[in-house]
Parts: structure tokens; C-alpha cells; sequence
């Protein structure tokens, strides 16, 4: 016989929460603590927050993972399209709830993509023909058709992002839950991959909750907001919530701060407030760097016959802060790997570190004495049971007595030094990894996609960090898709397309008046306007 909380919800909501606590096994204190809330049918509700306040944890609530695989203390009732998740775990709701994770490489269980994306199919048992349309439909959807016999292991992190979506949609789940799906897309990739779930939403119905740090991408179609904030929890309409939430984009912040009203969700609602929308903004003073600490002349590289760099020659200088940014697939990642000594070039030559040498024939532990290397999944580089013993390994195998104390309150995550790095959410697994590298005080940082995970405040946390320790005479390279933070942080902003580098130059040059990269305030007041230190 149903629960009575399964009847209601059947008849009023996709999804309902009742009093729902949660706490894992090793945790001192609830995850989440006494949430009540509902999702309607065919809505769409942006969770919010600050890292580590919930908001994984809540969606893995939602498709049963908590507690049925993860354990721990579950209170309360969780009803997703009639089954209650205390007597349904993930394997039954796998059919009502697609959920993308916020590491996708996570969830991948075969080698090859369309193998990938079948296999939820075939656990259903559906039909061989019809397992076929929906395999091509899902391709065609997220834009992913070329990439169906690709090994999953050489995808870019966008291409293995919109993968695990496709992967997600193939079983045409009712409700569908996104662990921000668009960190490791570039700005086109986000709005193609985002307008696909808008589609689904509008036509078929789909309700969607969607964890997201990068609200500029989704508060266009959210309909509501649920706030994971320390004060507590707060849901409501995006504009009611919007007004008085702590971490928003720069757009919705200069509007409060202007008091527009109804608040602009969009770059086309902002600009109906701006009387004159070219602006040219004060010249920002930038870094003129010292002593070279990177060259990078002829480097060219290929995955089996796919040619992913070409040519690529750069430099570096004490005092920078250099971004990288480019579409998915364009060499970032494999550019920074490169440098680290993780891949080997085809031709071409690399040369860093104090003094500067050539990395030809050095080992990855003499490279690490120069340079310090945070990927795209942190995860795989924190070995030791507590953060505080990260750090001290880190500096004893560098030959270092550092006091570790000092770089993790500057990054905010001193509170977790005696935590396991693998028990932080990913924005706080990021900021460990950083601090991690940067106690050994290495002259070049190498960094890939450092904010996925971090609230807007945490990126301004994490922008003042580079921005010092590079000033101190070292050299900090990031591989971002957030133009935002690469506005705020960067020195020189270096666009690769294909392989190749195609600009070079300060963020006003590169960033303003593109197509792909410009910021919101750019795209609404013109000019150089990048951020909001640009604007009266």
C-alpha cells in the first residue's frame, strides 16, 4: 500500500519533499536538515549555494543514491513521480530520473560513446530498434553525432559533459537532475546543451532540477529557486529569491545596485535600462611581467590521426596571470599537459621554471619542481586522509617546511584541514588541490578549469589568491571557460582555435565585442565594459 506522502505527491508534483535530513556516514552534522519542498510537473527549479552547502548531496537524495549507496542517516520522505526513494533505490528510479554528476567521468561505464549512451537502454530492455532512434535522436539533440565511435578517454571535459547528458536523456527519464552541467562547456557549448534541456522542458513536459554556480547560463528559464544559503534554506520565484541572494552574477548585482525593477534576467531585459550602451572603461593597469618562466616555440601534438595542437608558440613571465580560453576541444587541456610534462610533443619545444630549461627528456617529478599542475577533476591528485596531511606530503616530497596554515585560509578552506579531501564537494576538493601545489611555492601554476564548483564570492576568494601569488614573482596559467573570473583575474587572455592560438592579448582586447567570450556587462553596455570595476 502507498505512503500517504506518495499519494499526495502523485497527484500535485514530480517531486515531493517532506522534512528530508541527511548525513553521512562519518559526518558530524547533517548535509541537509528538515528540506521541505516540490518540484511541479514540467518545471524547471536552479539550485544555488555556496560550495559545500548541499546542493550534490540533495540531488542524489532525489534519485536515491542517498542513502541506498552512500549510507549514512536519512530522514524524511522523497517521492519522485509516485515512488518513494526509501523503498525504491537508484536501479528502480533509473527509468523516472536521468541525473548527470558533477564529475561526468564518474558515471561512464564503456569505452566508446554511442556504447555509452545505449547502455541505460539495454538495462531497461528496450528494444534493439527502438534502443537505435533513440541513440540518433539523443546524438543529434546535444549536437555529438561525430563523436559516437570516439573512445570516451579522448574526449575533451565538455565533449565527455554533453556524453554523459546524452546518456542521461537516451532513457527519456520524466524528471531530469544536473550537477552543473555546463562547467566544463564553453559558452556556446553551455547555451546549445542548455537550450536542448529548454526544449525538452517546453515540449515533452520534462521537469528538470539543475545545480548551477553560473546562473547568468540557466536564470532565463528557471522557474523557481532553491537557495542553500547558511542562514538556512529558501525557495521561491527566480526574481523574489534574486533580490535578496548573496552570490549572483555581476549583471543581476550592478541591477540591484541600480534598482531596476522588474530584475533583468537576460542581456536583452538589461539593456531596455541603459540609456547609452557604449562605454569605454577606464585603462585597467596590468602587470608588466618580469624574468621569463615559459617558452613555447613550434609545440605541436596528435591523439592517434586527431591533430590537436599545431604550432603553438607562447611565453610567460613573472607577475602574469595568463588565461586560456577556446571551445571545447581546441587544445586547452592538452596544452597545460603538455607543459606539465604529462604528454610528450610531436615537435616543438618547451622551456620553464627558474632558471629556465628545456623539459625535453626531464621526468614529471623534476617538471613538478618548477610546476604545479591542478586538473580538471582534482580528485586524482588527493591521496592522503586529511587535508592538512595533503599539504605536508606535498611540501616533504618538495624538499619543503612550509607552514600550510596561511594558503588554505587565504583559499577558504582552512575549517576542513583535518577533513578528508575526498569527503569536500568539488569546489573545496579545487581549492585544496591548489593550496596543496602552492605551499611548495612553485614559479609556474597550471591550472584547469579552477572555479567549476565556487559561488561567485569563492571566485573573487580564488581571483585574489592567483592575482597575489603571482605577484610574488611567479607565473600563474589558467584554462577557463568563465569569463567572468578570467575578466576579473587575467593579465593576457590567449584564445586557441583548432589547434592553433588565434589571439593574444589584455582581456578588453580579446574578451569585448566577441561573439563567444564577451562578458553579460559587455554584452549590455559595449565598449571595454568587462566587470563591474569597470562601471560608475
Amino acid at each position: 500500500m502507498p505512503r500517504a506522502g506518495e499519494r499526495r505527491a502523485a497527484m500535485t508534483s514530480a517531486i515531493h519533499v517532506d522534512n528530508l535530513s541527511f548525513r553521512f556516514p562519518t559526518a558530524a552534522a547533517d548535509t541537509v536538515h528538515a528540506l521541505d519542498w516540490q518540484a511541479e510537473e514540467g518545471s524547471v527549479t536552479l539550485v544555488v549555494g555556496p560550495s559545500g552547502s548541499g546542493k550534490s548531496t540533495f540531488l542524489r537524495c532525489l534519485n536515491g543514491l542517498a542513502p541506498h549507496f552512500h549510507g549514512g542517516y536519512f530522514g524524511g520522505d522523497v517521492v519522485v513521480a509516485g515512488r518513494n526513494t526509501r523503498s525504491n533505490g537508484p536501479r528502480e528510479l533509473a527509468d523516472l530520473a536521468g541525473m548527470v554528476f558533477q564529475d561526468p567521468e564518474a558515471q561512464f561505464v564503456t569505452d566508446r560513446v554511442d556504447d555509452e549512451i545505449v547502455f541505460g537502454l539495454e538495462n531497461l530492455g528496450i528494444e534493439p530498434d527502438r534502443m537505435r532512434l533513440r541513440l540518433e535522436e539523443t546524438l543529434d539533440l546535444l549536437g555529438i553525432a561525430a563523436l559516437r565511435r570516439r573512445d570516451v578517454a579522448t574526449l575533451s571535459g565538455g565533449e565527455r559533459q554533453r556524453v554523459a547528458l546524452a546518456a542521461a536523456l537516451a532513457t527519456a527519464p520524466s524528471v531530469l537532475l544536473l550537477d552543473e552541467p555546463t562547467s566544463q562547456l564553453d559558452p556556446l557549448a553551455a547555451q546549445d546543451v542548455l537550450g536542448a534541456v529548454e526544449r525538452l522542458n517546453a515540449d515533452l513536459g520534462l521537469t528538470v532540477v539543475i545545480a548551477e554556480h553560473r546562473l547568468d547560463r540557466v536564470l532565463p528559464f528557471a522557474d523557481k529557486l532553491l537557495a542553500f544559503d547558511p542562514c538556512g534554506v529558501r525557495c521561491g520565484l527566480t526574481r523574489e529569491v534574486l533580490a535578496n541572494l548573496h552570490n549572483v552574477p555581476p549583471l543581476i548585482e550592478y541591477a540591484r545596485r541600480c534598482g531596476w525593477t522588474p530584475l533583468p534576467l537576460t542581456v536583452r531585459e538589461a539593456r531596455k535600462f541603459v540609456i547609452s550602451p557604449a562605454a569605454l572603461a577606464p585603462k585597467r593597469p596590468r602587470t608588466i611581467g618580469g624574468d621569463l618562466l615559459l617558452d613555447v616555440a613550434g609545440l605541436s601534438f596528435r591523439y592517434d590521426q586527431q591533430r590537436v595542437l599545431r604550432d603553438v608558440a607562447l611565453q610567460g613571465r613573472e607577475g602574469e596571470v595568463v588565461a586560456l580560453i577556446g571551445r571545447n576541444g581546441s587544445g586547452k587541456t592538452t596544452l597545460l599537459r603538455l607543459l606539465m610534462g604529462l604528454l610528450r610533443p610531436e615537435r616543438g619545444q618547451i622551456r620553464l621554471g627558474r632558471p629556465i630549461c628545456d623539459t625535453r627528456g626531464r621526468p614529471v617529478y623534476d617538471i613538478a619542481r618548477s610546476a604545479g599542475y591542478v586538473p580538471q577533476h582534482p580528485s586524482s591528485i588527493l591521496h592522503q586522509e586529511t587535508v592538512r596531511a595533503e599539504l605536508e606530503f606535498t611540501a616533504r616530497v618538495q624538499g619543503r617546511s612550509a607552514d600550510i596554515h596561511p594558503v588554505l585560509d587565504a583559499l577558504g578552506v582552512g575549517q576542513y584541514r583535518d577533513r578528508n579531501p575526498l569527503d569536500l564537494s568539488g569546489g573545496e576538493r579545487q581549492r585544496v588541490a591548489l593550496a596543496a601545489l602552492a605551499v611548495t611555492e612553485p614559479p609556474l601554476l597550471l591550472l584547469d578549469e579552477p572555479t567549476r564548483g565556487l559561488s561567485a564570492a569563492e571566485k573573487r576568494t580564488l581571483g585574489d589568491f592567483l592575482r597575489g601569488y603571482s605577484a610574488t614573482g611567479r607565473l600563474v596559467v589558467v584554462a577557463s571557460h568563465d569569463v567572468d573570473f578570467v575578466a576579473e583575474t587575467a593579465d593576457r587572455v590567449i584564445m586557441l582555435a583548432d589547434g592553433e592560438i588565434v589571439a593574444d592579448g589584455a582581456p578588453e582586447q580579446v574578451l569585448a565585442g566577441s561573439l563567444a567570450f564577451a562578458t553579460q556587462l559587455n554584452r549590455v553596455f559595449g565598449g571595454t565594459v568587462l566587470t563591474l570595476a569597470d562601471l560608475p
